[in-house]
């Protein structure tokens, strides 16, 4: 088995892990509490102790991945929008405000997203959904796609197909189009809709009363224990770039559209190139919002798919999503968890080993535990360009030089952590001189339960499954929101664009 270990930290710190911004803080903190001694002044010496460990206590000491000064401003945020009514979302259609039934109402940081159909493409004209973010300034197409799984693939499979998402990756990185490439995995408690249609159109009326009510007991006791998955991949593009190509395309959004068009072919190709997807199809604006909807409300999805039979046959049986509805009728955000509908949400992300990690490491995340619960999971792949990678590295190379060399004159033992990524942020440089891309992947996992059910055990469990995947969890406490709607909702939002 491959393990794969070659990833540096973002940052790396000069002093004791201290990045400058800190080391100044801490530096210029300490310069009254000398001033005091040199003057003779204990009270005053004592005052300044206490503000520099204060000072210190904010500025360097971490708490579960964050400063201290980073919580403080997050706790004022969601006090803020707790107070104002901004972490409550209610639904205009439950309000009975929606007039308009393709206005896309959705709660949080998606209120922003507006949802266009592309022009008609491929033999049976499917009409793409093209998501333009206006908060964060972005365009997003989405695909459903169908993988066979690497569970029975033995080494060499792996490795092909972790080359071949390097090579997706390198060549999005050259196009300088797409920043971001999301994979999101939802694993889905299988509701046997699909199932009771079928039996429902193929049961002869002569079958015999025991062999009907064994296929029953087997449908009700196997649908408990299956589980359906899930995957979407979304191709996000800043609007920044795709504007500067599109306007040699025609402009507007016609000339975007063609631009995204050429994006979706190159990312298919190598989708079920090196990749190995069965499937690739790209969604249209009601198939997006019946995937945002079942994301919200995973119950619904029995009741649409038997519309959407029914619809074959009636053409009068409305078996659509609309946006409007697409959202729940009503959320809120705590925080410990995300509320919505019925149903409340747990997200946490990862922290990468230093032992380094196997390709489908993260499939133990997505076994549920309880019957009747979702899980999910989304992996970013935020995509440097060429001249940031490479100012990057020589940040990188600076920052570990100079904290060796401040390490060394402190008369401080480098230690085999510091070693290693002093080591791999030198090795950064080579890797980019051969025409690799520089990237800076996270990942969000969630766990979704009705409410009738405690929610805190379900995330203890989720918690656990991520430590038995040989990960760490990182609870996103005070960010609940965020973490569901990026690792269940497939619209493109991530957790390091700035959102205006």
């Amino acid at each position: 088995m491959t393990i794969y270990s070659d990833y540096t930290r973002d940052r790396i710190g000069w002093f004791f892990g201290l990045r400058a911004w800190q080391l100044a803080a801490v530096s210029v903190s300490t310069l009254p509490v000398f001033w005091a001694i040199q003057r003779q002044a204990w009270l005053s010496m004592l005052l300044f102790a206490v503000v520099w460990a204060v000072v210190v206590l904010v500025t360097a000491v971490q708490v579960k991945g964050r400063p201290m000064l980073g919580w403080l401003w997050a706790l004022t945020c969601f006090t803020v929008g707790a107070a104002t009514g901004a972490r409550r979302f209610t639904a205009r259609a439950a309000q009975g405000k929606a007039t308009n039934p393709e206005q896309v109402d959705l709660p949080g940081v998606l209120s922003g997203v507006e949802i266009h159909d592309g022009p008609p493409t491929g033999a049976a004209a499917r009409r793409v959904a093209l998501v333009q973010n206006h908060a964060a300034r972005t365009w997003a197409v989405t695909c459903a796609v169908t993988h066979p799984g690497i569970g029975m693939s033995d080494v060499d499979e792996r490795s092909r197909q972790a080359a071949g998402l390097s090579s997706l990756i390198d060549a999005t990185a050259r196009a300088e189009l797409a920043d971001e490439l999301i994979v999101q995995v939802r694993t889905v408690p299988d509701d046997g809709a699909e199932r009771s249609i079928w039996v429902e159109q193929h049961r002869r009326p002569t079958t015999q009363g025991l062999s009907r009510r064994v296929n029953d007991d087997l449908h009700r006791s196997l649908s408990r224990a299956s589980v359906r998955t899930e995957a979407f991949v979304t191709v996000v593009v800043p609007e920044a770039r795709l504007a500067r190509v599109a306007r040699h395309s025609g402009g507007g959004l016609a000339g975007r559209a063609r631009v995204l068009g050429s994006v979706m072919a190159e990312v298919e190709a190598a989708l079920r190139g090196g990749l190995g997807m069965t499937q690739v199809s790209w969604l249209t604006s009601p198939e997006l919002a019946l995937a945002c909807r079942s994301g919200f409300a995973p119950g619904d999805r029995a009741g649409i798919v038997q519309a959407l039979a029914e619809h074959q046959h009636d053409p009068r049986v409305e078996a659509g999503v609309p946006w409007a509805m697409a959202g729940p009728s009503g959320a809120e955000a705590t925080v410990r968890h995300y509320s919505h509908d019925a149903w409340n949400s747990i997200s946490a992300t990862v922290m990468l080993p230093a032992n380094g990690a196997a390709l489908g490491a993260l499939a133990p995340v997505l076994t549920p535990d309880e019957a009747g619960e979702r899980r999910s999971y989304m992996v970013c792949f935020p995509i440097l360009t060429q001249q940031r990678a490479e100012r990057h590295s020589d940040s990188a190379e600076f920052a570990a030089d100079m904290g060796g060399e401040l390490r060394r004159r402190a008369g401080v033992k480098a230690k085999a952590r510091h070693r290693n990524d002093a080591a791999k942020a030198h090795g950064v440089d080579e890797k980019l001189a051969r025409g690799a891309a520089l990237m800076r992947p996270y990942a969000v996992c969630t766990v979704t339960a009705p409410k009738t059910v405690a929610i805190a055990d379900y995330g203890r469990r989720l918690d656990a499954s991520i430590r038995r995947a040989g990960f760490a969890p990182l609870r996103l406490d005070l960010a609940q929101d965020a973490g569901f709607l990026a690792s269940t909702i497939p619209l493109g939002l991530g957790l390091t664009r700035t959102v205006n």
